[in-house]
């Protein structure tokens, strides 16, 4: 169990800092880091990073040997010299403890349309005990809580004793090349911590994510003699509702599988844009939908894309037009597996302890049906890798929103694992 002086120092550092914290998080908020757009809240926490004495390594994924690495993601219209990750590195003295990974995305998905929001999306405005914005939650709260866990034990008086790695990274929403690239900069330590908005819980395991678009091809008519044509956007929806059957079978198979079983349908498909025609009366020419599909801890992305393929020319071969103009399928974005993290590693154990501290009860640990970047540190680097964060609501959607109470205890528990999976001394 953490030291109770420890934790009673710890305690009181939070409450102070509580209110730079969450104006902090509002600062966050405020920067729209879209993807491709991410550059000047990346410069933004360099100098955050650099005023509290950290060194910063700020580089971009062109700077790093991606392409060599088989788990790297095709990019999506994104130039990887334009995408920036930012390390700031606190180094212990003397070494004694054990060191640690904190990472977290500031990447966000687009808003929507703006006027479906009780509050603007990029304000960071704060009602009734809820911080509201997009990135808000997801997963800016997160990030916000670790780098103020980092300040309570500074402001508490106490140094780690073992090095640590704040790092913010990009493309989390569509590839996962950021956090894959601070890896091939060299970061390694003997454990990661992603304080995703997990309510408190622990991420036990992720889905697997496979991004993929659908291109098919239409005859253009006249709409007066549409019969005579072929509609290119009609005939997606074809291969759309295919996807569907397919997904209801792949959920069939999840009943058996070890970490998924008791969740309702945990692969989840999702035509998420859709684009076509030229013309309002005339039956459109072209049509493409871009997809995603999930996948479980276990399954080969290879064997899946496989079947995906199948599916999509399986449907087209029931239709008389398609039958003979076979549509494409190109995989682009998310190429990530699931990921298991099994229990009984020290690391979750120390957690659990600071979690018990900070919330005066257990940890409780859930299976999430969306991916997260765990996998590579620990799937694929072998670190026990922890998602674990705060509370919130509304991820992907309107009125997104972190509850900043669940905030504060969330750093206090990020705090208190630091100070004992690290190990701290009193500073000079």
């Amino acid at each position: 169990m953490p030291d109770a002086a420890i934790l009673a120092r710890l305690k009181a550092a939070v409450e102070e800092n509580f209110a730079a914290e969450t104006e902090f998080l509002a600062d966050l908020v405020r920067f729209p880091s879209l993807r491709g757009r991410e550059a000047p809240l990346q410069d933004w926490v360099s100098r955050q990073f650099a005023a509290r004495g950290w060194a910063v390594d700020r580089f971009s994924l062109a700077d790093v040997p991606l392409a060599q690495h088989p788990k790297a993601s095709p990019m999506v219209d994104c130039d990887p010299a334009g995408s920036f990750q930012v390390v700031g590195t606190k180094r212990a003295a003397t070494p004694k403890g054990r060191s640690l990974i904190l990472q977290g995305h500031i990447d966000v998905v687009p808003e929507g349309p703006t006027e479906m929001w009780t509050y603007p999306p990029y304000a960071g405005h704060v009602h009734d005990g809820w911080l509201y914005g997009r990135g808000a939650n997801d997963m800016k709260a997160g990030v916000a809580s670790m780098i103020f866990a980092m300040d309570a034990l500074a402001k508490a008086g106490l140094v780690p004793t073992a090095d640590i790695h704040v790092q913010t990274v990009t493309e989390e929403e569509s590839t996962g090349n950021g956090a894959l690239s601070t890896l091939l900069r060299g970061y390694r330590a003997d454990a990661a911590l992603i304080p995703e908005p997990t309510g408190g819980s622990i991420t036990r395991a992720h889905t697997g994510t496979l991004w993929f678009r659908i291109r098919v091809a239409g005859v253009p008519v006249h709409v007066a003699v549409a019969q005579t044509g072929s509609n290119a956007i009609m005939s997606a929806y074809t291969l759309v509702q295919a996807m569907y059957d397919y997904t209801a079978e792949a959920n069939k198979a999840a009943l058996t599988h070890k970490w998924y079983s008791d969740i309702d349908s945990p692969i989840k498909f999702n035509p998420g844009i859709i684009r076509g025609g030229d013309w309002a009366s005339s039956t459109p020419a072209w049509c493409e939908v871009d997809c995603r599909i999930g996948l479980l801890p276990g399954q080969d992305i290879k064997e899946v894309q496989k079947a995906v393929e199948a599916t999509i020319a399986g449907a087209a071969r029931k239709d008389a037009f398609l039958a003979n103009n076979p549509p494409s399928v190109t995989w682009h974005g998310f190429l990530a597996d699931g990921f298991v993290q099994e229990p009984g590693t020290e690391a979750e154990a120390v957690l659990a302890a600071a979690h018990m501290a900070a919330f005066g009860s257990e940890m409780p640990a859930r299976a999430s049906t969306a991916v997260n970047d765990t996998r590579f540190y620990g799937l694929y680097f072998d670190m026990p890798a922890l998602c674990y964060g705060p509370k919130g609501e509304g991820n992907h959607g309107f009125d997104e929103r972190t509850n900043l109470a669940h905030l504060k205890s969330t750093t206090l528990a990020i705090a208190t694992f630091i100070a004992d999976w690290c190990g701290v001394e009193e500073a000079a």
